[in-house]
This record gives C-alpha cells, structure tokens and sequence, in this order.
C-alpha cells in the first residue's frame, strides 16, 4: 500500500504540473488512496470537514468579501499604488523585504492560513504592480509564513516547555537567533532566485493600467483602509494586546464597514460585493483546501504518514538529521507538518540527552523544520490561498522556495544543535 501511496502521489503532482483541475486531481488521489487503504468514507469526511472548519472557513470568506468591497470602492488601488511608491525606492530589498515582513507579522499571527490571506491581500499587487513576477511575489509572501515557529501561541512550544519543565518564552529565547539568522538567509536566497530568474523587476502590466497610473489621483486616506484590519489584528493579538483581542473575521468585517463610512459607496452594490467574495472564497479557496485534507487523509489511511513517522522513530541515531527533515518532509508532501513534529517531540524528543542534545533544541528543531517544510508545500493552506491572490499555481510557488527552505533548516540545525 506505501508503494501504490507513493506512486499516487508522484501522479498527483504531474496531474497538477500539467493543469488538470487541482481540486480535482486532489479529491480522486485522495479518494482512491482511502479505497485502497479500506477506508474512503475517511477521506470524504475530511474533506466534508474543511467547509465547516470553523477556524479557517469565515476567516478565508471575510478575507476575500473585504478584498472584493476594497476592490470595488478602489481603496486596494489606492493602497497599491502607495505602497508601489515606497517599494520602487528601495528596489534592492523589495523581495526580501516582503518575506520578513510577513515573518514577523506571522508571530503576531501565528495561523499560516490567515496570515497568507491578511498580508497578502497587501503585498502581492503592491509587489506586481511594482515590477515582480506574480509568482515571485506570492513565493515571497509564503516563504515568510513560518515565522509562527516563534509565536508563544504555537501548539509545539508549550508542549517543549512542558517536556523541558520551563517556561515558553526560553524556549523560544533559545532558538530565536538561529531562526531569525535562517529567515534572514531564505529571504537572500529567494532574492538571488528572482535575479537569476529575472523575476526581481521588469514584469509590465498593460499600456492601459499604465496609463491609468500615469493619471490615478492617490487618497492617502483610502490608501490607508485596506490596512486597517491587518493593523487591528497585530494590536489586539495576545502578544501586544493593546485593545480587546479581535478575530480575522470581525477584523475584516469591521474594516468592511469603515471602507463603507469613509468611501460612500454604493452600498447595494458594494453589499453584493461582498457577499461575491464571500462565495468565491468558500467555492474557490476553501473547496480546493477541501480536496487536499482528502489528498493528506488519503496518505493517513493508505499508511503512507505512518511509515514516515515510524521511520523518524526507529532512527534515533541520526537524530539529527531526522529532528528536521523528517517533519520536513512530511510537512512539504501533505502541507502540515503537525502530526510528524508532535509524534516526534512525544517519542523522541523525551530522551535527547540520549543524543546528546537538550529536549528544547532537538523539539525545537523538529517543529521549525515542519513549519518550513509547509513552505514549500503546493497543497498548504497558506499556498492555496496565495497562489489564488496572484493567480498562479501553487507549485510555482514550490519550485522557487524549495532552495530557500532546505537552506533555512540546515542553518537552524547546524546553529541549534
């Protein structure tokens, strides 16, 4: 059954390449996985779950119906052009610059998903727009969403600090430097890729969106509302806490109703607006992030996960090497690492001093090399709904942070352990 998984998912993977329909080609794999495994109601149920995931569902649904209404009442143009301005001064940082911005926001945010959707919906087009290929400006954009591996809300750094019999913040003091050094090093070498690709400048829009720029009238005020929710979530997050704690959701909803205040539009329409996002977030986003938890159950169920795992466990003498890439890995085929960094912190981490490593270090490792394993995943939340953003395929967005995040965990773990 490992072997069959393996083959269905080198033939997932070319499906996809050669753009059939990837909710397609993600559902069957997933289903047939689940039939051969004996189990395809598993995979149906997994699927049938991620439209009532209700951490995921109204956060990707507000997103996109407030993109759509700050579209509609031209306040995204505004923004866009604004932020275009200040980029094009500093052309040299302007990649590496969108990748540790969305780091460090996602500490603030720790959820890859809804990070993706609050920045990106920012620097995307203002990256487009300022002469990035779209798919460098999404791959910039994701490769940021691993900087929760910092964040005192991430499920793994309460469980070190348990298994350490410490608090949270040392366990994250203790792998701070490293990390931020291997972010700042993923952000240069994604930057190189672009020069060598010649995706760093030179992608033109159309004669008319340039002659439409050439006489836009720039509202600083307008400019401003698209920002507003992301600015409301990083001051209300437990880490800052400066005003009640706020979901993505009623952030988004309540930037909605500001743009409505300020810009008057026409509130029929822009209603509809909304609403339009509303669905085509569930129906385009949601539905394809549907199709890959039947694809990841599908791996569970065939017992293709397990033996992955089990191999992490039973080779202890290479921990090492196995702490990182092995969550790694599974993190980049199933775009979630958690079950693997979990397993491993709950066999293996335990008995680091049996390695010769502390349990904070050797956890530690583990967790971080899931979560930049998920940074190169086509089927990962956060890369569904930024390659949506930019209007590319997710796994345009492997080929250019593949190279960045294998360097990034060999860093970590050549500092760390």
């Amino acid at each position: 059954m490992i072997l069959a998984g393996i083959v269905l998912i080198i033939l997932t993977f070319v499906a996809i390449v050669k753009n059939y329909e990837t909710r397609l080609v993600l559902f069957l794999s997933g289903v047939v996985m689940c039939l051969i495994g004996g189990d395809v109601v598993a995979g149906l149920d997994a699927f049938i779950k991620e439209f009532t995931n209700t951490g995921l569902v109204p956060t990707i649904c507000t997103v996109l119906g407030f993109s759509y209404v700050m579209d509609y009442t031209n306040c995204s143009k505004h923004m866009v052009y604004l932020i275009s301005s200040i980029l094009k001064k500093c052309r040299i940082i302007l990649i590496p610059g969108a990748v540790l911005v969305t780091f460090f926001i996602n500490i603030a945010l720790p959820s890859a998903a809804g990070c993706a959707a609050a920045v990106g919906v920012l620097l995307i087009p203002s990256l487009i727009y300022s002469g990035v290929h779209p798919a460098m400006a999404a791959s910039a954009v994701f490769l940021g969403t691993w900087g929760s591996v910092m964040s005192p809300g991430l499920m793994f750094n309460p469980q070190i600090a348990q298994l350490a019999d410490t608090d949270v913040m040392t366990v994250i003091g203790t792998f701070s430097l490293q990390v931020i050094i291997a972010a700042i090093a993923a952000a240069g070498i994604l930057a190189v890729i672009a020069v060598v690709k010649k995706e760093n400048s030179g992608y033109v829009i159309s004669e008319a969106e340039a002659r439409e720029e050439a006489a836009f009238q720039l509202n600083y005020l307008y400019a401003v509302i698209p920002i507003l929710p992301l600015v409301l979530l990083i001051i209300s997050s437990k880490q800052l806490h400066l005003i009640p704690y706020l979901s993505v959701p009623v952030a988004m909803i309540i930037g909605t109703a500001i743009g409505f205040v300020v810009v008057r539009p026409d509130v029929k329409q822009a209603t509809k607006q909304f609403f339009k996002g509303v669905g085509d977030g569930m129906g385009d986003v949601v539905g394809l992030i549907a199709a890959a938890a039947c694809f990841t159950t599908g791996m569970t169920v065939i017992g293709l996960t397990g033996a992955l795992i089990d191999v992490m466990k039973n080779s202890q003498q290479i921990a090492q090497v196995v702490s990182g890439f092995g969550p790694f890995l599974i993190g980049a085929l199933s775009g979630s690492g958690n079950a693997a960094a979990l397993a491993f912190n709950g066999a293996i981490t335990p008995h680091a001093a049996d390695f010769g490593y502390g349990i904070i270090e050797l956890g530690s490792m583990a967790q971080i090399g899931a979560g930049l394993g998920r940074c190169m995943s086509p089927v990962a939340g956060a890369a569904i709904i930024i390659a949506k953003m930019a209007n590319v395929n997710p796994l345009e967005l492997t080929k250019r942070n593949a190279l960045p995040t294998i360097a990034a965990t060999i860093i970590v773990m050549v500092l760390l352990l």
